[in-house]
Parts: structure tokens; sequence; C-alpha cells
């Protein structure tokens, strides 16, 4: 999308530039964040809150002496226009990094500009997303010309991205609706990383991902997502790099997400797919340019029998295993040394083809990169990676594929070694960041231990908007039926709601259960509630029939706890299966847990709850989404009474009212289902 033009000067009162920043008063704060302020009447459900003001005179003060702040702030504080307002007038460059892309194009097309003009603030702002995002003019052009379409949707689809290209300024692919965004022809019209011609590319000059770094690198506000942030410091290939050194101001909003994501950057993974992928396309480009160089086919199918002999060294369809847990007699060791084997045996061949095309070259250099992460993926689990921090070593199979993680069993030392350098303010921000007001959990995990963290509340009414309900008579979540038990529990509630629900579950599995039952008992009992199962659409598709519906039922997993929002009647019940720890199989916590026992510890006290805890927050989160909402939050968990750490749960989650009896809460939404009464 193109950067937008600058708005009008902003008013003298207002100081706008970064040197004026020292000079930042606490009274212009309040000015611009009051009732006679210039928000009120750019943003129509603007309304003062004292949250929000002071919230903003932290990040104000945080830009002013480019130091670092760590904000948690509540539900409805409008954390957004708190940290865009001192940006915007004191932050200077700036870059403002989301947890999602839909997020990022929210920042992007609506709360910027509103902000922006409502304090005709002189800023320009672009919009900077990952390569596979924007239409590749080159990829288009060669799939239109060979590209056999495995379906006649792709085919509908190619013809609307080709008409696109020609009426587009900036090639993102959201701005074409039509065309599903994980629909797999746009596999075949983007660039990555590995097949990007760069500037041999005749259409260089046209190129979209080249045209929006050029407006990164000019605009005032640049708004990126944490995987465009995270995989630039990995793969210096976003453009975010280059921004970096001249941005005085960095804000990752939804920044709970960043020890995840930046833990899958950090890492490396091979996988036996990519593999294939460079068999198909060494074959084609072979065939294409040096028919008579090689036996191309024989050249690539010895390769393709090693990486697929590889996968199948583990006969399960889902495997999860640390380097530990893998058998010394496994057929998986001596696989993996024939793979590496018969991939140089290919890279000798390219080695002496590869002058006479481009694309043959590209083929090399790619091979050439995944045999280094296949030699880096040692078979020592006490290898060490950056700065002595040590790495866990995995493995993960899919149904057809196997990948080989390295992944740091701690990033602190990685991004504090990123935050280096040049002096700016660093920005973390998200309504969950905190234990119970205790940050250390997230902070220890970015490296941000001393750095100085703030809390401001909702501005909800909890206990007047909503009731905590966490039912009796639940089995043991572990035991066989417990799904079918919530259920049981959950249905005379779903039916005093009139539908108007988030059956939020922690497993996939849970989730096809849930709709299964639900799907029978509706129909046995005649309720006319839709269904919505997480699966059977794209994401925001299914949100926006639920809001639609008005009654609703909507089933899913871990992508509905967070950054859903759906406000106003169409949704007053969440009801959680349990609570959401991380599972045991997981290599890489199983493997962070073993570090903290050995530091004298508690792994389950000092990472597994607090994170589950976190997670828990943001699906709570889903229910009270503005003032006027009402409604309960069914938590299924006997373990929140039960266990003793039940009450550092309990204490976290929002003000509302408790009750364990099902009469109060049927009797709330007796009251709250009553038609209002005709006034004379």
């Amino acid at each position: 999308m193109p950067g937008a033009p600058a708005a009008p000067a902003v008013p003298a009162v207002i100081g706008a530039t970064p040197e004026h920043a020292p000079g930042i008063h606490d009274a212009e704060v309040e000015q611009l964040f009051g009732a006679g302020g210039p928000l009120g009447p750019a943003v129509g459900d603007f309304r003062p809150r004292r949250s929000q003001t002071e919230m903003a005179k932290a990040v104000a003060d945080a830009i002013a002496n480019q130091t670092t702040l760590i904000a948690e702030a509540g539900t409805g504080t409008g954390k957004t226009f708190a940290y865009l307002v001192p940006a915007l007038l004191w932050g200077g460059k700036t870059i403002v990094s989301t947890g999602t892309k839909n997020l990022q194009d929210q920042l992007f097309l609506r709360d910027i500009p509103n902000v922006r003009a409502a304090l005709k603030a002189p800023v320009s702002i672009a919009l900077l997303k990952g390569r596979s995002n924007y239409v590749c003019h080159y990829h288009l052009e060669r799939t239109l010309q060979n590209g056999r379409m495995t379906s006649r949707d792709d085919v509908g689809h190619l013809r609307e991205i080709s008409r696109f290209l020609k009426m587009t300024s900036s090639g993102d692919k959201a701005e074409l609706a039509r065309v599903p965004e994980n629909a797999l022809v746009w596999n075949l019209v983007t660039s990555t990383r590995e097949n990007c011609m760069g500037q041999e590319c005749q259409y260089y000059q046209d190129c979209f991902v080249m045209k929006a770094r050029k407006e990164a690198q000019q605009a005032d506000v640049v708004v990126v997502n944490h995987h465009l942030f995270f995989a630039d410091v990995a793969l210096k290939d976003s453009g975010v790099a280059e921004l970096l050194p001249s941005a005085n101001t960095i804000i990752f909003d939804e920044a709970h997400q960043l020890p995840d994501t930046a833990t899958l950057f950090f890492g490396d993974t091979f996988s036996t797919s990519h593999i294939l992928e460079l068999c198909r396309d060494v074959l084609a480009e072979g065939l294409s340019n040096a028919r008579d160089g090689a036996d191309w086919g024989k050249t690539v199918t010895v390769v393709e029998k090693a990486a697929r002999d590889l996968r199948l060294t583990f006969p399960q369809d889902i495997v999860r295993l640390s380097l530990p847990q893998i058998a010394p007699s496994s057929e998986f060791f001596p696989a993996l040394q024939h793979l590496k084997d018969e991939l140089d045996g290919m890279l000798a061949v390219l080695e002496t083809q590869a002058m006479r095309a481009e694309t043959l070259e590209q083929c090399r250099q790619r091979g050439l990169e995944l045999a280094e992460k296949l030699a880096a993926w040692k078979f020592d689990p006490k290898a060490k990676v950056n700065k002595g921090e040590e790495a866990v070593y995995w493995v993960e199979a899919y149904a057809s594929s196997l990948q080989l993680h390295k992944t740091p069993l701690s990033i602190a030392p990685i991004f504090s070694g990123q935050r280096e350098g040049v002096p700016r303010s660093w920005i973390f921000t998200s309504a969950t960041l905190a234990v119970k007001n205790d940050f250390s959990h997230f902070s220890e995990q970015m490296g941000l231990a001393d750095e100085p963290s703030r809390t401001w509340p909702s501005p909800f009414n909890y206990e007047e908007q909503g009731i905590l309900y966490v039912p009796q008579g639940l089995p043991d979540p572990n035991s066989m039926g417990y799904t079918d038990a919530v259920l049981d529990l959950a249905l005379p509630i779903i039916e005093a709601a009139g539908g108007k629900t988030f059956l939020l579950c922690t497993t996939l599995r849970a989730v096809k259960r849930a709709a299964e039952r639900l799907r029978d008992e509706f129909e046995k009992r005649g309720l006319p509630y839709p269904l919505f199962i997480q699966g059977d659409r794209g994401r925001t598709e299914l949100l926006d029939q639920f809001r639609k519906a008005g009654n609703g039922v909507l089933v899913g997993s871990q992508s509905f706890w967070e950054g859903v929002d759906v406000r106003g009647d169409a949704l007053s019940l969440v009801i959680i299966d349990k609570l959401p720890f991380a599972p045991p199989d997981d290599p890489v916590l199983a493997a962070r847990i073993e570090v903290m026992e050995k530091q004298g510890k508690n792994g389950f006290m000092h990472h597994t709850l607090p994170e589950a805890i976190i997670n828990l927050k943001q699906g709570a989160g889903r229910l009270i989404r503005d003032v006027n909402d009402k409604g309960v939050l069914m938590l299924c968990d006997p373990r929140v009474i039960s266990k003793p750490y039940g009450r550092r749960i309990w204490q976290s989650l929002p003000s509302f009212k408790r009750t364990r009896e099902a009469t109060e809460v049927l009797e709330f939404f007796k009251k709250l289902n009553q038609p209002p009464a005709e006034t004379s």
C-alpha cells in the first residue's frame, strides 16, 4: 500500500519534533486526551479514560528519555491511542510492530490516519509486510505461461490476480478479498527469499516488495508485524534492518506474542519438504537450460528418495522428539547421513552446470543453504549457539515431511544484543503481560529484567458486567470423556444464553468432539443456533458470519483465544474447557524446565503456570469488549479450585462476580434476555 500523504502542520502548542521531546509536559498529554481535546471530534466514540491518559504520559516519558517501558493495559483502556499520540507527536521515526497482519492493516488503514487527522500531525505512514504478501510480476507471468492449475478454483483465482495486478498500486494480496488468503495459487505468484531474482529481474523497477521497502525508508511511521521484525533479524530479508538505524521509537503491540515469535526465528529449521521443492526446481531448470549437462532425472530421484526415507524412519503420523529421546540404534541417524551425502552429490552436479542459467545458480545457492542447515543440526544435544546459550535439537514429523529444529533455550541474550547500540525508546504493550501484576515471566524471557513496567486497569466494571462460573462435579481434565462432561454442563447454559457462545478448547481433538456432540444435541433438542467450527472456513469469514447470526455458537482452539473482537449482543458466553497448559511432550518446554530445575527453580511455577495464566487471560478477554457488554465466563477446569496454584490463576482473572452455582448463571441470563420494560 502506498505511504499516505502528510497531513497539515500540528498546532504550535504541541511540540512536533523529537528535539522537543525532553520538554513534554504531562499537561500537554492531559489536554490531548481530555474532554475538550482534539481526539473527541475526530473519533466518534472517543471518551476520556484515566488509564489511557496515564499510559500516554508514561509512553511520552519513555520516548523523551529514550528508555524502555513494559506497559500492560487492560481491555478497553485504549492502549493503541495511548502509544500512537506520543509516537506521532514526539517519537521521530517510529516502527510499530503488531501481533497479526489483521491488526497491522487496522493500524495503517484506520487508527493511525484517525489520530494523525485529529492531531494535524505532519507525519507520513507506510505499511511493510513480508514478501509473500505481495504479487510478484515475474512469478505471475511464469505461472500464466506454464502453470498447470490443479483445480477450477485456482484457474479463477489466477484470473482475478492477473486483473488485480493491472489496478493495484501496492500489490498487497490483502486488497484482493475475492481470492482467499490461504488459496494455494498465492504460492505460485509471490516470491520467496530463495527464488527472488533481485536486481536481475526484468520487473525490478516495478517490484511491489521493493516499492514497499522504499516507502518504509521515507516514512515517519512504519507498521510491521512481529514475524517480519524477527525474520529480518534472522534472515536480513524484510527491509526492517534498513529501517532500524534511523528509528527513534520502536513499539511492540500484542507484545505477549514476542517470546514465541522470536524463538521461532532465532532458531533454525530444516525440512524434507524444502528438499523435495528444490528437487522439483532442479529437474525443471536442468531440463530447460542444461538438458545435455547431466542425467537430471537420476540426479534428483536419489535425493528425493533419501528425503522420503528419512521421514519414514518414524512410522507414526505425528512425532515430536528431542534428540536425547531418539534411540542411538534408530535408523534415523544413518538415514540423515545418507541424505547429506546424496544432497552433496546433487550440489556437485549443479556446480558444473550453474553458469548456464541464473535459475540454476539460484538452485545451487538454495541447495548450499539447505546443506548448511543440515550440517548445523549436530548429533550432540549439548551443542551451543549464540553467546554460549544452549539450544535444544528436536524432530517433528508430519504426514509427509520431517522437520529438524534447533531452538535456543532462551532468546534473552540474543534479543538484548539486538537492542544494544543506538539509544532509542522501546515500548512493549499488551493486555496480558503480567501474572497478578508480576512482569518477571515476560521480562526474563525477553531479557528486560531491569526495565520499568507499569499496569493500568481496564475501565470496565467487571463485577457489574459479568460472572466467572466454575462448575462443580467435573472429572479430572485428563480423564476419558472429559469433553463430553464439559458439554453436559455447558448445554443448559448455552440454551439459557440463547446461543451467543464461544467454546474455546485447548486441543483440536476437543474441537472436533465438541462440534460432533453439539451438532447432534442441537438437532435432537431443536435448538436454532448456527454452529461455526474452526477449520470449516477462514477465521475472518467465521467471525463475520458469527456476528451476523446473532445467536451462533463458535467452537475454536488457539487461534480464537486472542485477537478476536466481538462486541455487543452476539457474544455473551465464553466457555473455556481446560487451563491452557503447554503439551507435556513439547521438547523445547521440557528442556527449558530441565535447565530451571538445575538452577534450583520450580519449572512449573516459574514457566508453565505463568505461560498458562497469560494465555487464559487472553481467552477470558474475549467476553467483555465494551462498557455495555454483559456475559458469563465459564471456566470448566476443576484444578482452579482443587490445586494450590488455582488461587494464583483466580486472582489473575478480571474481577467478575464469582460463582460455582449453575442456578446463579441461569438467573443472570434470564434477566439479561428479558425484553426492556415498556415506558408509558
